[in-house]
């Protein structure tokens, strides 16, 4: 996983579980089940009653954003037939965005 911290100041706990992606022991995303055939943005913020929701509109600051890249696939050949394959999902592609948490 890529880490890019936005700005200076505390950031939200997160902890890396196979394809699960665990914020403050509260919210968790199993990532591979959000990959898709187009690049996907997911928006973590605080709520005005200080708890985790997905979605900027919902939330009342950034405390994260996920971004993860469309599926890739590979054509091999099944005798005379080519089939597209998706590439599994990895980890190591995805890019998690830290901003620093308004407390």
């Amino acid at each position: 996983m890529i880490i890019d911290e936005m700005n200076k100041g505390p950031k939200i706990p997160y902890e890396v579980s196979g394809n699960l992606l665990i914020f403050d022991d509260d919210l968790s995303l199993n990532l591979a089940k959000r990959e898709q055939d187009e690049s996907v943005l997911i928006d973590i913020c605080l709520g005005s009653d200080r708890t985790l929701v997905i979605g900027a509109a919902a939330g009342r600051s950034y405390v994260a954003q996920v971004s993860i890249p469309a599926r890739e696939y590979v054509i091999k050949a099944v005798g005379e037939e080519e089939q597209r394959l998706p590439i599994p999902f990895s980890m190591a592609n995805v890019t998690l965005s830290l901003f620093a948490m308004n407390i």
